[in-house]
């Protein structure tokens, strides 16, 4: 397994924004050694790919993947790494054409394994203890998109009881404003219009350090030339009304966009996957968003089936969730994970079939709030962020302040370009998004 050399290298990313950040950067390292990106329609000599393991799907889409990318590349050389290799090395080690396995800890000092695996032709196997993760590594690239994805905070000391992010990420940790402040200006020296402050709970930055979530938001608003930043996700116990009423009144360049994970519309499931707040403050932080910002875009991630979801419980969360005003609705099939503490309680057990009838239903009530929420917009006008099409025969596409997504021809000199359009109506072939 393995070239002699390794001039080219494959990227393959599963999962979050987060991890779309990780393999730009871990890109970035590697061009520096030498190790162009691969051409599209060209054999690598290396595949790196980053794994997700927030649910038992995840791992087997990134089992898929990598027997894939096995197959269709035999002589390439192939390092796998996420929190799916944090999570089971050995099980990743085994999937046959597997060079390396790099665990969250080692993932951007890649070079190092990289180097080794040139000296020794040897296989690796490479992860940190949990206990033993305390680093935080700086990312922040953009790949081959227009938007830069600034990490600003890893880990999570959450233990929500379904979740095994963090035995995959670790602790929380952060690095200090002035650093980050440092990033989000090379930004702006690039060209860099727009920045998304990724995470596995960003809310929680500064723990222990004196340092907040909203003193980091704060300075980096002050950055000249950067005219856009977006919050990935954030807790809604984080989303403080403080937060909101500065991104609506006093912010430049904030947009109005929230991603606010739910996980249930029930207390009693809340309760039972130990998330810190209940349907009331979530009604809350959304009613605050709702009246500081009335075209924000909202969006909610859901979990379907956890156990203890009765089908009272369902009920009961299924109305809460259709009375929220929020645009858009991001629904999981809960996901039995080895070593969580929800697999030791002792409450209803959802079959699976069942699962995937409720994120049925609530992904229908997600298409019926974002076709609203994109009706409501016909006729308004708005300032789109121009992106490069995914393929050259492709239209391009960019995205409103409160995230609508507007397709139009592609234009090159447009790319990273805002210019002012009108919306027209929803796109006749393009899902979700607007025409002009």
């Amino acid at each position: 397994m393995g070239n002699a050399a390794l001039k080219t290298a494959a990227y393959f990313t599963l999962g979050c924004k987060l991890n779309f950040s990780e393999t730009s950067t871990i890109g970035k390292i590697l061009a520096a050694k030498g190790i162009a990106r691969c051409p599209q329609g060209e054999t690598p000599d290396l595949c790196v790919v980053n794994t997700c393991s927030v649910t038992q799907m995840a791992d087997k889409k990134g089992r898929s993947l990598i027997r894939r990318i096995a197959a269709k590349y035999p002589d390439a050389t192939i390092v796998v790494t996420g929190c799916y290799a944090q999570l089971k090395p050995e099980e990743v080690a085994a999937i046959p054409g597997v060079d390396i396995v790099l665990g969250s800890d080692e993932k951007l000092r890649i070079e190092r394994y990289v180097d080794r695996w040139l000296e020794e032709r040897r296989g690796c196997v490479a992860v940190t203890p949990l206990k033993e993760i305390r680093d935080f590594l700086p990312s922040c690239e953009r790949g081959d998109r227009t938007r830069y994805f600034l990490k600003v905070q890893d880990g999570c000391d959450y233990f929500c009881s379904y979740c095994t992010i963090p035995f995959a990420r670790g602790r929380s940790r952060s690095p200090k404003v002035a650093d980050l402040v440092d990033q989000a200006r090379r930004v702006a020296d690039e060209g860099g219009r727009e920045i998304v402050l990724t995470g596995v709970n960003v809310g929680d930055f500064g723990k222990g350090s004196g340092e907040t979530f909203f003193d980091l938001i704060r300075a980096l608003d002050k950055v000249a030339g950067i005219s856009r930043y977006r919050i990935s996700s954030i807790e809604p116990n984080l989303l403080t009304p403080e937060i909101i009423s500065w991104v609506a009144r006093e912010s430049r360049a904030f947009m109005p966009h929230f991603h606010i994970p739910l996980q249930s519309g029930s207390d009693e499931v809340l309760s039972l996957m130990r998330r810190r707040y209940g349907t009331g403050l979530f009604a809350r932080r959304i009613e605050a968003v709702r009246r500081e910002l009335p075209d924000a875009f909202i969006g909610v991630d859901v979990i379907a089936g956890a156990r203890g979801e009765t089908p009272e419980r369902w009920r009961d969360a299924l109305r809460f969730i259709e009375s929220l005003p929020v645009t858009r609705l991001h629904v999981f099939p809960y996901s039995e994970r080895p070593g969580t503490l929800a697999l030791s309680l002792d409450e209803c057990v959802v079959d699976v079939h069942e699962r995937h009838v409720r994120v049925a239903k609530l992904t229908e009530v997600s298409d019926r709030k974002l076709r609203a929420f994109m009706e409501a917009s016909v006729g308004k006008e708005a300032d789109v962020l121009w992106e490069a099409p995914t393929h050259p025969d492709a239209p391009m596409h960019g995205f409103t302040p409160n995230y609508l997504r507007v397709v139009a021809p592609y234009a090159p000199e447009m790319v990273n370009t805002v210019t002012r359009v009108r919306l027209a109506g929803l796109h006749p072939t393009e899902p979700e998004s607007m025409s002009i």
